[in-house]
């Protein structure tokens, strides 16, 4: 009996030790795990948004040694009323206005501040869609008309085989992705967990092989597709997107402070949602865009591309909000309006004709909440017709 009880005390013994040593082994994969469990928790994801590369992998996208583009301050004005209402409601935490190049409002909440670099989310897709641009004019993709397969041989055999570039940048890839954020077993927060325990994308994408309709035939807003992307930019220039983002973008661009990319276990960016800016640097990048490319005097993404990728191409149902090259453009949307979107209330809003840029980040839970999206949208208009 005694010999029976020690060898049971010693393989529970062994069990706790080998628990110890894995638990060990896996300890950053299991607090990142952890973290995207606790990501959007009410209590945390105001800091977390604030704080992702304590929970991710990530790489770094330097300023460079050149000099801040400063942004000057014009004009304060009063905003309209009901902003103080829905900045609470929709949980902001942060908000700049600028019009004609000149900051005319400003302010953080929820504890926030102007140093915080903010998770950007699908905002991401829209620096991503301004890069292939510049790949574009430069030559190293020769047709948006090209099978995605030609630059990223490993979605040969895949859902992806035989959609073309362009239809990954309009989401009418055909591809079946479940985008349901609430539903644990979604294919959206398959891939978090993909991230958070160090896999790789490249996989996950090319384990897709299910297809609803033909490419190109409808538009469903598909995120990996924006991975795709990144997978045929880093196939036709064996370079990384971070490394070309720095290089093309954020160098010219004179930001305040280095950003960085959440990462997957291989190192590649996680260019569908994984950008991290200050709100500032966020509206260089935002201010560059509204003058068609431009920024202090040097032509930074071609505005033949800007102007091609914010018009309403996608294939989307009459009635619909637009989208274009990785850009939305609002129902109703007069010339020169659009805006990047992502989850949880982050936006840059484009006001061409008016001269207005608006930069907002959130913590929003209820963003799915019916009509939300819509009226944000409708408050960027308000506080652009007030200026």
């Amino acid at each position: 009996m005694r010999t029976l009880i020690k060898w049971v005390l010693h393989i529970v013994l062994m069990l706790v030790l080998a628990a110890v040593v894995v638990g060990f082994w896996k300890r950053e994969e299991i607090k990142r795990l952890m973290a995207v469990n606790s990501l959007f928790s009410e209590e945390k994801i105001v800091h977390n948004f604030s704080h992702m590369n304590d929970a991710f992998l990530t790489v770094d996208l330097p300023r460079g040694e050149g000099a801040t583009f400063e942004l000057p301050y014009g004009a304060g004005f009063d905003l309209p009323e009901g902003t103080d209402t829905w900045i609470e409601d929709r949980a902001v935490t942060s908000l700049l206005v600028m019009q004609d190049g000149q900051i005319r409002f400003e302010e953080y909440y929820l504890g926030t501040a102007p140093e915080d670099r903010r998770i950007s989310w699908s905002v991401a897709k829209s620096y991503l869609s301004a890069l292939f641009g510049i790949l574009m004019a430069e030559g190293a993709i020769s047709s948006l008309d090209d099978p995605v397969v030609k630059y990223a041989p490993k979605l040969k055999g895949t859902a992806y085989d035989g959609a073309t570039i362009r239809n990954v940048l309009n989401m009418a890839s055909g591809v079946t992705f479940d985008e349901d954020y609430l539903d644990y077993n979604s294919d959206i927060n398959r891939m978090g967990r993909v991230v958070a325990l160090g896999g790789e994308l490249d996989d996950f994408a090319a384990s897709l092989n299910e297809t609803f309709v033909e490419p190109g035939a409808t538009w469903q807003y598909v995120s990996i597709d924006t991975h795709v992307i990144g997978m045929v930019i880093r196939g036709a220039t064996d370079r990384s997107v971070a490394d070309l983002l720095t290089e093309k973008i954020i160098k010219p661009l004179g930001l305040e402070h280095d950003g960085y990319y959440v990462t997957d276990g291989a190192g590649v960016a996680f260019v569908l949602g994984g950008l991290n800016f200050t709100t500032r640097d966020f509206a260089r990048f935002g201010q560059m865009v509204l003058q068609n490319g431009v920024h202090n005097g040097q032509q930074i993404v071609p505005s033949e591309w800007i102007a091609e990728s914010v018009f309403p191409s996608a294939p989307t149902e009459a009635g619909e909000i637009g989208y274009g090259y990785q850009w939305w453009i609002p129902v109703g949307a007069h010339e020169g309006e659009f805006l990047a979107r992502g989850v949880y209330g982050q936006y840059i809003y484009f006001d061409q004709p008016r001269g207005v840029l608006i930069v907002s980040t959130g913590a929003d839970r209820n963003f799915r909440d019916d009509g939300v999206n819509e009226a944000n949208i409708e408050m960027f208009r308000t506080i652009a017709q007030s200026l």
